[in-house]
């Protein structure tokens, strides 16, 4: 079998429409894989916004401090194969091919178990589950797709929870941050740590009441970890980390903003927290030193600056522009903005207009995606010259062609507009 022939069967999943969330098809198929998703302990990650930044950073100190560890992320930019790393080692489309091959019986045998047929986002995660195991990992770590207790990944033991910040996003998980918040706590474990990130008040209340429900050990940021210190660095930032074991000095993390910096120290703490001691400080240094999150603030060009950034609900989008005006200097700023049409397109627009020149709205690469003349009237309507385009490498090269050297270039809106204009770029 070809790569290209086990992505066509992948991208065959894709469902017309989402089944009800349950967890029984990806159940009945690790039932029949032998439950490789056990064979190795596993860190596991939610939260609306900087799950990716968490799972990261944990990844990359677990793998300093001697463990093998997988990572699982999703969506992807470019190739499914982005998905999957051990450690700084993506999987190659060779890997992936052969992985598939395994488990293409299984998901035949799952799709028959009468739940309906294994979805996109199920095959992969039971792959990461497959691979990861015939590795050997010594430990995995999984970010949620979507939600909490009924995402495809919450058959891992989750040894360790981590819930980063939670507000309105997806409509399919609740209608009130409450609601949002009772899904992802679902990741929460019987008698197993879960590090949780600040949270609205709501939130914590759902959080608390899960974790009293099932006995898990609740490590809250402020109070019993904490971001202490942070100062801008060139290309990134300074941090001082008040870990559960430790304090953590002179840390450098080249990601921008302050909830990059408290979702790095959520994830030291989680690795903290799977090794039940304190962090070695020049294996913790080297290992957020080199941390690389693609489309998160994600500096492409110069001169003018482009900056990519999946930013997707308009709390990402406020802290992605309170980062920018902490971290860059710029004359104008030219917005490049595609959204999916299910999220709240009006308040991302509310968060990014006080800070844009000028805009340029486009449909991304993307089923869901949000008419251009809809967002360009909501746009138009806070005051900003908009022009709309009909595709993001239209609208790209639109911001392009007007900005000067000392002007700055923001492509936002989705991880599907990032991609898009990964692909626009070429060399990215």
């Amino acid at each position: 079998m070809r790569f290209s022939e086990a992505l066509g069967e992948l991208d065959a999943r894709q469902p017309e429409h989402m089944p009800e969330p349950d967890l029984k098809r990806i159940t009945e198929l690790v039932n029949y894989l032998d439950q490789p998703q056990l064979t190795y302990p596993t860190i596991h990650v939610t939260g609306t916004n900087g799950k990716t930044t968490t799972a990261r950073v944990a990844t990359d100190l677990a793998c300093a401090h001697g463990l093998q560890t997988g990572l699982f992320t999703s969506p992807h930019l470019a190739s499914v194969t982005e998905r999957f790393r051990v450690c700084d080692t993506e999987m190659t489309e060779e890997e992936f091919t052969e992985e598939w091959e395994r488990l293409s019986p299984y998901l035949e045998l799952a799709d028959a178990a009468g739940h309906g047929a294994v979805t996109y986002f199920e095959a992969v995660t039971a792959l990461a589950f497959l691979w990861f195991a015939d590795k050997p990992v010594g430990v995995g770590v999984f970010e949620v797709g979507m939600g909490g207790g009924w995402d495809a990944t919450n058959v891992v033991a989750g040894d360790v929870a981590v819930i980063c910040e939670i507000g309105l996003d997806h409509p399919e998980l609740g209608a009130s941050v409450a609601e949002i918040a009772s899904e992802k706590a679902g990741i929460i474990k019987p008698a197993k740590p879960v590090v949780v990130r600040e949270q609205p008040p709501e939130a914590m209340a759902v959080i608390e009441a899960r974790a009293e429900q099932v006995e898990a050990t609740v490590l809250v940021e402020h109070r019993d970890w904490a971001l202490e210190g942070r100062l801008g660095a060139m290309g990134g930032q300074a941090l001082r980390v008040r870990g559960v074991h430790a304090m953590y000095e002179d840390l450098f993390l080249p990601l921008y903003g302050v909830y990059a910096a408290q979702n790095a120290a959520a994830g030291l703490v989680a690795v903290e927290v799977l090794l039940g001691h304190d962090l070695d400080d020049n294996d913790t240094r080297e290992a957020l030193g080199t941390v690389r999150v693609p489309g998160r603030l994600e500096v492409v060009g110069r001169a003018p600056t482009v900056l990519l950034d999946g930013a997707h609900n308009p709390a990402g989008a406020k802290a992605m522009v309170d980062a920018l005006q902490e971290s860059f200097r710029w004359s104008r700023l030219h917005l490049v903005l595609a959204v999916s049409a299910n999220k709240d397109i009006g308040g991302i627009v509310a968060a990014l207009a006080p800070a844009t020149d000028s805009a340029h709205v486009a449909r991304n690469d993307n089923v869901r995606s949000a008419e251009p003349s809809v967002v360009a009237d909501l746009v138009g309507a806070r005051g900003v010259p908009v022009e709309a385009h009909g595709s993001v490498a239209e609208a790209l090269d639109a911001a392009r062609t007007a900005a000067e050297p000392d002007d700055l270039i923001l492509v936002t809106g989705s991880l599907y507009t990032v991609a898009d204009a990964r692909r626009a770029l070429g060399s990215v």
